[in-house]
């Protein structure tokens, strides 16, 4: 069987490839080769915001919102130097509004997410490569990867027969069957290593039950680890146990014995499942952040989990997949019109996703440190800043987390996790019990761009089912891409130094060009990209007297992190909670 592409797994990761290949390249073969049969379980069942979009693209968005999946409005957590609970959502509940339902792609629905049963999510997303032309084969799985000279030539299948293609896409998730048949190592930029234990229960009660179908998911340290609650459907609830390995492997108990123990330290989780039934035995996976070396090869490339994965706190992992698996679809399908430079598009996919992978992973080690993983705090920060390039004292460090270092996740936009820089900042006060912040840029009235020193290269937009390459500054370990909500500020920047009137060009930019945004969010992320500007040295500030300010503040509480009152009495109102420290 000779193809053009040639794609090992038919999770999200590899489905979504398949089927923006096919919908921006009708022309091209593509043929998915998956050792399991459909439906399956599998785990990863929380999602981000951005993902809708991918759905959208895809053209799978009614199918999935017909499913009527749990929509997903930000999670509720108690962690940090806080034993209270408080709440993050991707929209403030209050503003919520419910919509009838199977929802259009509304610009609400922009804002949200789904919990997703992965047994039907998956097979909707396989679906939709079918109809747009690609070849789905079930329960085939490759067992020999052929290949000379960092160059796949084929892959065997269990039934003898062998595929060959002009390129070859890994998205086997962490069991990397192609990156490991190409000897590609892996590195673990982080000092956590945990474990996972979960179930499905049937008939838990929701924690909570917003207007219509949204929800919240629940993360609850117990001090040796953290349990999630991820309703997945109206009847399904998926619940698991995270902690480090070595608690795990020091203790007495086994996998089953763990997770008993665990659930049991939270009331609130007995309260939500005393009607509810579990479905099986414990399942039991590591969840090991880990990175791979090098993401591509001469005619192959790693997508999803085979190329890396971050710690679930962030419930980041469909979001990293899908994401990598569209820009994945995009240098495949540039690569076959022969529309740019192979090296330059191989270069880059592999660049974006090692940067955005990692940066993940160590917001998840500030997570951790927050919660007393690690005994220094910001001694930790540290650690995590000389891995971005910067050498900074702990302070120094924790000033930069704070104030937007890991922020650099979508390309023209200051997000990470599904946080912007203000939910970051807000984020970083709530799990250090800080006070309200004042940005930066509220200290000066005057702003000039430095460029002195930068270097500019081309990047790749994925836009439309196009690669766009677009201008990227460069100094040292910084970057300010010419795009998006950057390159409004840069062009208000060009008309004016004053703060009120550069305020005034920057709401004009954001009400003329950001379609589908609503124009207070879209001036708001360009204010978070001054922000990060100011911070990181492409702005000039100084302060003149008499001439008024851009007040920009972070409280700790309020707008879309807020402390939730009706939890903490619902668990106090049950058997104080058992203390389970390491």
């Amino acid at each position: 069987m000779d193809l053009d592409v040639a794609i090992i797994g038919a999770g999200p990761g590899g489905t979504t490839c398949a089927a923006l290949i096919k919908k921006y390249l009708p022309r091209a073969e593509v043929g998915l080769f998956e050792r399991a049969h459909f439906p399956r379980e599998h785990i990863g069942e929380s999602q981000l915001p951005q993902i809708g979009y991918i759905l959208a693209e895809m053209g799978c968005w009614d199918a999935v919102e017909a499913a009527g999946f749990p929509i997903k409005i930000g999670a509720t957590y108690r962690w940090g130097n806080d034993s209270k609970l408080w709440d993050f959502e991707f929209t403030p509940a209050a503003d919520y509004v419910s919509e009838p339902r199977p929802r259009q792609f509304s610009d609400q629905a922009r804002q949200l997410a789904f919990q997703v049963d992965r047994r039907i999510y998956d097979q909707i997303l396989a679906a939709q490569a079918e109809q747009l032309g690609a070849t789905v084969h079930f329960g085939q799985a490759v067992r020999r990867v052929l290949s000379h000279d960092d160059e796949v030539h084929g892959l065997q299948l269990d039934n003898g027969k062998t595929i060959r293609a002009k390129w070859y896409i890994d998205a086997t998730g962490n069991s990397g069957l192609l990156r490991r048949a190409m000897q590609v190592g892996v590195s673990a930029p982080t000092k956590l290593q945990n474990v996972a234990f979960w179930d499905y229960w049937d008939d838990a009660d929701w924690a909570v039950r917003a207007t219509g179908d949204a929800t919240r998911v629940l993360v609850l340290s117990i001090g040796c680890g953290w349990i999630w609650f991820i309703p997945i459907n109206q009847t399904r609830t998926s619940i698991g146990f995270v902690c480090p390995a070595s608690f795990y492997r020091d203790g007495q108990r086994n996998a089953e014995e763990l997770y008993s123990w665990a659930l049991a330290q939270e009331p609130l989780i007995g309260s939500l499942t005393t009607r509810a039934r579990r479905s099986g035995e414990v399942q039991a996976t590591k969840d090991w952040s880990f990175l791979a070396d090098r993401l591509t090869g001469k005619n192959w490339m790693l997508v999803g989990e085979a190329a890396g994965f971050a710690d679930p706190i962030l419930a980041a992992g469909l979001t990293l997949t899908q994401t990598g698996a569209r820009e994945a679809a995009y240098t495949v399908v540039s690569l076959l019109r022969q529309e740019h430079e192979p090296r330059w598009l191989l270069q880059h996919y592999s660049d974006n996703q090692r940067a955005r992978i990692r940066q993940h992973i160590r917001f998840a080690d500030f997570w951790y440190s927050a919660n007393g993983a690690f005994t220094d705090l910001q001694d930790y920060t540290r650690e995590i800043a000389r891995d971005a390039g910067l050498d900074l004292n702990p302070q120094q460090a924790f000033q930069w987390l704070g104030t937007g270092g890991f922020t650099h996740d979508l390309l023209g936009q200051a997000v990470i996790g599904g946080f912007d820089l203000g939910g970051v900042r807000q984020l970083a006060q709530r799990l250090v019990n800080a006070d309200e912040n004042v940005w930066t840029l509220s200290h000066y009235n005057r702003f000039r761009l430095d460029l002195d020193g930068a270097v500019q290269e081309s990047i790749p937009a994925y836009i439309e089912g196009r690669i766009h390459a677009v201008p990227c500054l460069h100094r040292g370990p910084s970057r300010l891409p010419l795009v998006g909500a950057f390159l409004m500020v840069v062009k208000a920047l060009q008309k004016a130094e004053r703060a009120d009137q550069l305020l005034r060009h920057m709401r004009e930019q954001a009400q003329s060009q950001s379609a589908g945004i609503h124009p207070d969010l879209a001036l708001r992320q360009v204010l978070m990209c001054l922000e990060l500007l100011v911070n990181e040295s492409w702005v000039r500030c100084e302060h003149i007297a008499g001439e008024p300010c851009i007040v920009m503040r972070t409280p700790k509480e309020g707008g879309c992190i807020h402390s939730n009152i009706d939890l903490v009495d619902r668990i106090e109102a049950l058997t104080p909670r058992a203390e389970a420290r390491l």
